[in-house]
């Protein structure tokens, strides 16, 4: 997809600077914003709620993810570079450590006094952020797996270890449908780049943007619905 047609997408404002709108793109709100709600949804399978925790979790998955791992897709991809001329190299790495820093600063405090076994979910998206999106081994995990397990099912379980400092049998089941659900949205997202990319089949594309919202934000709203009814019962 060029820089022109990625500026038009539906999540990206179309007030402010380039800049400012370039860098709104990058963060790629809709799914950065199922990621968190994947945390979320995995913190609130827990007996009991901390929310602190679930506040914790959330920030550094948008920060790991929204930030760190997006701008390392632009800067590591092989291919398309979508906000290429409005972010330099040194830009993009600057992002990278810096939201990585901060994000493990948060994760290692709660790793230390609190929950030692996030240590294996942080360890595992560590080397996920980079593998993947800077297409290490030969790309070998830079496919659909990898995603899915990487930003669909593992933060379900960081959510719910969080809380538990353990793993147990509905958190995997959950972080199973999560990744189905990760899948559903690259398998649309890939085709719906592609004809955005190349400007062929408006209609078909405006009916898999379309699938993306409702994907996207359906998640979204489940994850406040379940806020809901812990908060409630």
């Amino acid at each position: 997809m060029n820089e022109d047609s990625r500026l038009n997408e539906w999540f990206v404002p179309k007030f402010g600077s380039l800049k400012f709108r370039a860098f709104v793109g990058l963060l790629f709100l809709p799914y950065t914003g199922m990621c968190i709600s994947f945390t979320i949804i995995g913190a609130m399978l827990s007996p009991t709620i901390q929310w602190d925790r679930v506040a914790a979790i959330a920030l550094i998955y948008g920060l790991a993810l929204g930030v760190s791992a997006h701008a390392a897709d632009n800067l590591g991809s092989k291919k398309n570079k979508p906000w290429g001329r409005y972010f330099s190299a040194r830009q993009l790495w600057l992002l990278i450590i810096l939201s990585l820093a901060i994000a493990y600063s948060i994760g290692i405090y709660y790793i230390i006094f609190h929950v030692p076994v996030l240590v294996v979910v942080a360890a595992l998206e560590g080397f996920f952020v980079f593998a993947y999106n800077f297409e290490l081994f030969k790309g070998v995990l830079h496919n659909d797996l990898g995603f899915v397990f990487s930003w669909g099912a593992l933060p379900v379980l960081g959510g719910y270890i969080m809380q538990t400092n353990s793993v147990g049998t509905l958190p995997i089941i959950m972080s199973v449908c999560a990744a189905l659900v990760s899948y559903m949205h690259i398998k649309i997202s890939r085709p719906y780049k592609e004809l955005r990319r190349k400007k062929l089949n408006e209609r078909r594309a405006k009916r898999f943007e379309v699938y993306l919202k409702l994907i996207s934000l359906g998640t979204i709203a489940a994850t406040f619905a379940a806020i809901f009814l812990r908060v409630i019962f």
